[in-house]
């Protein structure tokens, strides 16, 4: 049996130690937000946030995040939307949709580390893939997210 701390909720989980925290969060606890993509940690669709950090649940065993905060895309603001998915909103970044929760959960971390990125930090960053190819709107729904506008990757850094 593992505790897990999920979205400020604590849950007992009768799992194998080694299952994709992914699985656990879908077929155990009912959270559909976070996306099956690739299961290699490629894609970044299952990006959640353990302890603040952006990780792929596809491939992290459940056991390595049991007494740590995991925060999903329904956990991510509970009091309404999140400003990087008003930001996302407004500057009509998703096409299919489907690597939208990670790309979103990559980002929040992102600006939590970095609160005005450049683009050279978003790039750095995010390292989610989409099938639509919506980098760009990624890249300003970001910036306005973080209260700015585009910055400008810094001379001889792009």
């Amino acid at each position: 049996m593992l505790e897990l701390n999920v979205n400020g909720r604590i849950h007992r989980v009768d799992v194998e130690a080694e299952m994709p925290l992914l699985w656990v969060l879908r077929d155990h606890l009912n959270l559909h937000g976070t996306k099956y993509g690739c299961g290699i940690s490629l894609c970044g669709a299952c990006t959640v946030h353990v302890d603040g950090v952006a990780v792929r649940s596809c491939s992290l065993p459940v056991a390595r995040a049991a007494g740590k905060k995991i925060v999903t895309i329904e956990g991510l603001s509970p009091r309404g939307l999140h400003r990087i998915q008003e930001a996302w909103i407004e500057h009509q970044v998703p096409q299919c949709g489907y690597c939208q929760t990670g790309m979103i959960m990559s980002a929040a971390a992102l600006l939590e580390k970095k609160p005005l990125p450049t683009d050279a930090d978003i790039d750095e960053t995010m390292s989610n893939l989409c099938r639509c190819g919506t980098y760009a709107r990624v890249r300003k729904a970001i910036h306005a997210a973080a209260g700015g506008t585009t910055k400008p990757a810094a001379p001889g850094k792009a």
